[in-house]
């Protein structure tokens, strides 16, 4: 590797003027990477609610749906606004009282139920239903909400589904580009404290900053990414390579002292050493993000790969484009060093080690409140209600709950040829479940004063293609509740009955699907990154032994950080629970392996266990709390700031996980190595000389 960091050093202008030009096609592919903010779209594909949407859209040609709700407006006010949306391009069609039914035929003849349900009384409202001929995320749909949002009057409101999509990614859009000046402003400031450098924090990021760049702008290739990992990818890069800059300084200084009149040799000389130390290191992290791959919920897939990509470009970023930095700006650098501001806390190794007893203590009573604490935190999959009160969406689903009782809308798509008594029997069976606000069908569309052939043609066409056709089912339980759920389930066995084929689809059946796939999930996800990790810690280490601890020892630190909301009655999103702790276990286990690196070393170097323990603890602090402050640093303010709450709920997870990590390791690893020592040097190599 030696040879690679001389032929750094030497190519250091050509690298800077490559990485700048570099930057050119990865921007314009980070711009044109499309943004997924559709959650659900990432279900498998082979489950029936997908397949269902699918059909809606190529056999139906409608790919969304939003209800509106018109509040004091007469008919000719309400015929306006319906022109007026169906105007909008990508709005296939408007359904409302006058579209089904003549003008002239009073709502009152209505069935009651089919009455109510388009007309509120009491408040003087009244409902429309709006079609979409793309999918709910997709751009056409997006703009015609947002023209949708400017253009009707205050007494509009636009609800469902598709609606807080397109809220989302309002919001989502304005926020991502401060998440990234929040988290390099506190990096900033970690960096400055515990670094002896204050214009080499800023070339750490400038270097970090490309190898973002890169990773965004080659998300091209996956043709789009979600609005989680978008928000997440800038932030979690940083945060997880920020090691891999610091391990070089430390390394440059070192070597600076070996050849202080040759920085170029020092510099070569010290890519040579961190390239090695921070391959392995970054192993653990990709480990951790390749195992979100794992998932069903394919979210963990484009989460993973991006991820594990921003790691690769980090390292190669570290080891090329910063020494080029680094060298060429050394004027700069030199005059600007000064006193590391964070104090020499490798002082207190002396003591953590006396009491290692007291701290092994200590970690046998929290194991049990900790285990039982993750295992009972709960989780939210509704993707609508936690979005913030001043949301267009969120206040119209509160108009749809309160003026129309109106809790989730599904669709079953069943045989056009269904029978009409197979067809009134099933959904009156449907009705007949409790939480049925509203069941109908082409067959109960009218009532007995209204004849079937008053409805017009198209509006037939809508709900029968000839091979399919569309029924609607009300609940009055809201999406992702329990009692939703246990109502799908009961209407999907139903509807199976009398046509085989026949499929429930729409945000409810969508969302019982999430919560049976991802429970699933949560497990195998947990298992694999273990699993990986354990296995590469065991053919790092060659050891039987300390794949056990280490692991044992992160994994402790994630059952306290995802105990916490249990004990404070805080309710995490579902997403959170499942990648929080692939992500910490891949980027905190680095915390451990860097003490057991010296640990093993003093002890192969004949340094009794406890003078060998207390000198790994005291060369190895200041970088595991340097390194864990500026993981902190990147994800806690971006915490405070989202108003999105699946991501600022990841991100306090993480920067509360980096915390818990640092005082884990530091306090309990050293204990865990003073009991098993001896398990220790005689189930692993490298521990002992030879001739010891």
């Amino acid at each position: 590797m030696l040879k690679f960091g001389k032929a750094v050093v030497k190519s250091r202008f050509v690298i800077l003027i490559a990485a700048v030009l570099l930057l050119i096609p990865t921007v314009i592919g980070y711009v044109n990477t499309r943004v997924n903010y559709d959650i659900l779209s990432y279900l498998p594909k082979d489950i029936d609610t997908m397949k269902g949407e699918d059909m809606l859209l190529k056999d139906f040609g409608t790919g969304a749906y939003s209800f509106v709700v018109v509040e004091g407006m007469d008919n000719k006010g309400l015929k306006k606004t319906a022109d007026s949306i169906s105007d909008i391009p990508h709005v296939k069609k408007v359904l409302w009282y006058g579209s089904v039914m003549d003008m002239n035929i009073p709502k009152e003849a209505l069935p009651e139920k089919a009455y109510k349900f388009i007309h509120n009384a009491d408040s003087k409202s009244d409902l429309m239903i709006i079609l979409f001929d793309q999918g709910m995320a997709e751009d056409g749909t997006m703009k015609a909400l947002n023209t949708m949002n400017r253009t009707l009057s205050k007494q509009c409101f636009v609800s469902g589904m598709a609606s807080v999509i397109n809220d989302t990614a309002n919001l989502s859009e304005r926020e991502v580009p401060i998440y990234v000046i929040i988290a390099v402003v506190l990096c900033l400031i970690v960096l400055m404290v515990t670094l002896d450098s204050a214009f080499v924090p800023l070339l750490f990021l400038i270097s970090i900053g490309m190898a973002v760049i890169y990773n965004l702008g080659t998300n091209f290739i996956q043709g789009q990414i979600s609005y989680v990992t978008q928000a997440l990818a800038a932030v979690l890069q940083l945060g997880v390579t920020m090691d891999y800059s610091i391990f070089l300084w430390h390394s440059y200084e070192e070597q600076l002292k070996a050849y202080p009149d040759d920085r170029n040799n020092a510099m070569a000389h010290a890519i040579s050493k961190t390239f090695l130390s921070i391959a392995g290191s970054s192993t653990t992290t990709i480990a951790g993000f390749i195992a979100l791959c794992f998932m069903s919920f394919r979210i963990g897939l484009d989460l993973g790969v991006v991820m594990a990509k921003g790691v690769l470009f980090g390292l190669v970023s570290c080891v090329t484009i910063l020494p080029s930095l680094i060298l060429v700006f050394d004027p700069i650098v030199k005059k600007t060093n000064h006193k590391v501001i964070m104090p020499d806390l490798g002082r207190i190794a002396d003591w953590v080690v006396r009491h290692c007893y007291v701290f092994f203590v200590i970690f046998l009573a929290l194991v049990v409140p900790a285990f039982y604490g993750q295992a009972h935190t709960k989780v939210y999959y509704d993707l609508a209600g936690k979005l913030p009160d001043s949301m267009r969406s969120k206040q119209a689903n509160q108009k749809m709950d309160k003026e129309f009782k109106m809790g989730a809308t599904s669709i079953i798509i069943a045989d056009s040829s269904l029978p009409a008594e197979k067809s009134d029997k099933m959904i009156n069976d449907i009705k007949k479940l409790k939480g049925i606000k509203m069941a109908v069908s082409k067959d109960s569309l009218t009532g007995p004063m209204v004849p079937s052939d008053v409805i017009p043609d198209t509006v037939r066409e809508e709900i029968d293609n000839g091979k399919k056709q569309l029924m609607i089912v009300t609940s009055e339980y809201a999406t992702a509740t329990s009692k939703v759920n246990r109502q799908c389930t009961q209407i999907e066995k139903i509807i199976k009955r009398y046509d085989k084929d026949a499929m429930l689809i729409g945000e409810a059946p969508c969302t019982k699907d999430l919560v049976r796939i991802t429970n699933s999930d949560f497990n195998r996800v947990n298992a694999v990154s273990i699993i990986i990790v354990f296995f590469i810690i065991l053919i790092s280490f060659k050891s039987i032994s300390i794949p056990f601890i280490l692991v044992a020892v992160i994994e402790f630190a994630i059952y306290i950080n995802m105990a916490i909301p249990y004990y404070t009655g805080t309710t995490l999103p579902f997403i959170a629970s499942i990648v929080i702790g692939t992500i910490q276990l891949g980027s905190t286990v680095d915390y451990a392996i860097l003490m057991t690196n010296r640990y093993k070393t003093n002890r192969y170097n004949g340094l009794e266990k406890k003078a060998a323990i207390t000198d790994a603890l005291h060369g190895s602090i200041t970088s595991i709390i340097a390194s864990a402050l500026t993981f902190f640093g990147a994800t806690f303010g971006v915490a405070l700031y989202s108003d999105i709450d699946m991501i600022s709920s990841l991100c306090n997870l993480m920067a509360r996980g980096a915390l818990i990590s640092m005082a884990v390791v530091i306090f309990l690893l050293p204990s865990m190595f003073m009991i098993f020592d001896r398990v220790i040097i005689h189930t692993s190599a490298g521990f002992r000389k030879k001739n010891a």
